[in-house]
């Protein structure tokens, strides 16, 4: 059964979508079977896979409001071997689509229910606010991955966060737990990463990956090709730091 993993923080660029994607595509590299689910607007996740939104003819969107399954709108990440439910412009409008729907909270959750058993690990890239679709994310997940960038307002921001995962657990998604923290965007030359960085060390404890994902400017470049960074330039230092990510990840959920 896969495990479903959301990917977020309500802070904007903390390296979520870009988490999402060579994650994914680390996790096929190491043969395991990976669904990423675009639930941005923007569609990020969806073009930095080699998918081209504006050509789409059903997205997340038609699987969220039941005119589609699940399997009738997956596509293939042909460069990395994992599958992506994609995103488009449509759904800017979901949250309203949604308010009027019946369970609304808890549609995505329904609709994995077709793939649970075609995939090992499901990973949601979610939006960075608290809107209807990250609700329907974690109620739909089992765990949530935080990307955290070592900065000034990262513990702020991390702070709601654990607020909202608290609330979703407590009302839609009792089993929800915390998969982990990833420093991403690390820079070790100004003190102020250290002071972050060994807050969240202080404050999660195992929590937080050994694995740190540094600034790198083919992390930067790869989205605009349409490609992970590993099928970009795998010998880069954040090809190498998602592979790690990858191992450590799979490590730490064997030992769970």
């Amino acid at each position: 059964m896969a495990k479903i993993i959301a990917v977020t923080n309500q802070k904007g660029g903390v390296g979520k979508t870009t988490t999402c994607v060579n994650l994914a595509a680390s996790l096929a590299a190491m043969k395991r079977r990976v669904l990423l689910i675009d639930l941005d607007p923007q569609g990020n996740a969806t073009t930095g896979s080699g998918l081209a939104k504006e050509e789409l003819d059903t997205s997340v969107f038609d699987v969220l409001i039941g005119t589609h399954g699940v399997k009738d709108v997956i596509k293939l990440c042909e460069s990395a071997g994992y599958h992506v439910l994609p995103a488009n412009g449509d759904l800017t409008g979901a949250e309203v689509v949604l308010l009027d729907l019946p369970s609304k909270e808890t549609r995505l959750r329904a609709s994995l229910y077709e793939v649970e058993n075609d995939f090992d690990f499901v990973l949601l890239d979610c939006p960075p606010s608290l809107n209807m679709l990250t609700v329907n994310a974690l109620a739909a997940a089992q765990s949530v991955l935080i990307p955290v960038q070592c900065e000034y307002y990262a513990l702020e921001g991390l702070s709601a966060l654990l607020q909202t995962i608290e609330t979703i657990s407590g009302a839609l998604n009792p089993a929800l737990s915390i998969e982990g923290i990833i420093r991403t965007m690390y820079d070790p030359r100004p003190s102020l990463t250290h002071d972050v960085s060994s807050q969240l060390l202080e404050h999660f404890g195992e929590k937080v990956f050994d694995t740190v994902i540094p600034r790198n400017i083919r992390l930067a470049e790869a989205p605009s090709y349409g490609l992970p960074v590993l099928h970009y330039e795998k010998q880069s230092r954040g090809a190498i730091a998602y592979l790690a990510l990858a191992g450590e990840f799979v490590r730490k959920r064997a030992v769970a």
